[in-house]
């Protein structure tokens, strides 16, 4: 059967530079499976794959969305799926490399396709909730989903919200949803690699990134981008370190400041991507840094 590697890690971890030697040894192509690294004008703060590795292995979805272009799960899902397929064909091996977590829950477990829920009819839930209180709408939620109550924490409001409302609107149970969801791949084609680095080694890598990030290169391209005037909630005003540098350049922060600033915000982020990953990546092969290069070696 035909193998599909997918690499993952916290940021700074070195996953594109893993990824390369991987592919290297199986013939292989790389896909991007971080939601920040698909946009063409940042290439700078997201640390994009240089020409050193590009040229030395195929590479797909980097660089390729407008910030200014609403993207989505969704939409990478439908790319990937086809990149992956046409790997195949041409007897190479897909190699999907990223630190978004839910893109390769996407890929492993298929994506839910639940109706979207207008933001009215959600607020009327979340009042409802507020009103009752948890225990009277976990009541509830259990008499119109019974399946609801196996999965569903009593005290977890979130997810009791969210359970409640995709009954009311669509009238089958979130976890008959979630039952239908179904990846176009099998569950045994998955080589699935984490690289674990110990937290102080990784804190000593990060520093060095962000150190090495906030240059006049990276100054022009956040004031690039400002130019541009792209709109608030779109996702790219997400990446670390344009707020910060757009900060710097209205002399809020000095240079000092900036990194630092970028610094706590990149350390918060790993945290984030460490704990998304024992919650969902606990059946992944989990590599610490000293066994990397045997690894590779051996990598068949």
């Amino acid at each position: 059967m035909s193998k599909i590697i997918l690499i993952s890690g916290p940021t700074a971890s070195g996953k594109s530079e893993f990824a390369v030697k991987i592919a290297k040894k199986v013939n292989g192509e790389i896909i991007n499976a971080d939601s920040m690294q698909i946009y063409k004008e940042i290439k700078i703060l997201n640390t994009r794959p240089d020409k050193n590795l590009t040229k030395k292995v195929k590479h797909h979805l980097y660089g390729f969305v407008s910030v200014k272009t609403k993207f989505s799960v969704g939409k990478w899902i439908i790319l990937a799926n086809k990149l992956i397929k046409k790997i195949l064909y041409k007897k190479k091996v897909p190699v999907i490399v990223g630190g978004t977590g839910l893109y390769f829950k996407s890929l492993t477990d298929g994506l839910v396709k639940i109706p979207n829920i207008p933001v009215s009819f959600r607020k009327k839930i979340v009042d409802y909730q507020k009103k009752v209180g948890q225990k009277k709408f976990y009541k509830q939620l259990i008499k119109i989903d019974p399946k609801s109550k196996s999965k569903i924490n009593p005290k977890d409001v979130q997810r009791s919200i969210r359970a409640f409302e995709v009954k009311k609107l669509s009238k089958i149970s979130l976890f008959d949803w979630f039952d239908k969801t179904k990846s176009n791949f099998k569950k045994d084609q998955f080589q699935k690699i984490y690289l674990d680095f110990p937290r102080d080694i990784l804190l000593k890598r990060i520093e060095k990134r962000c150190i090495k990030i906030v240059n006049t290169a990276s100054i022009k391209e956040v004031a690039r981008f400002k130019k541009m005037k792209v709109r608030n909630e779109l996702s790219a005003n997400k990446i670390i370190g344009i707020n910060e540098i757009n900060n710097y350049l209205q002399k809020n922060y000095n240079l000092d400041q900036t990194r630092e600033k970028i610094l706590i915000k990149t350390r918060q982020y790993a945290k984030r991507q460490a704990t998304w990953a024992r919650g969902h990546m606990s059946d992944w092969k989990r590599l610490a840094p000293n066994e990397i290069k045997k690894y590779i070696k051996n990598f068949k």
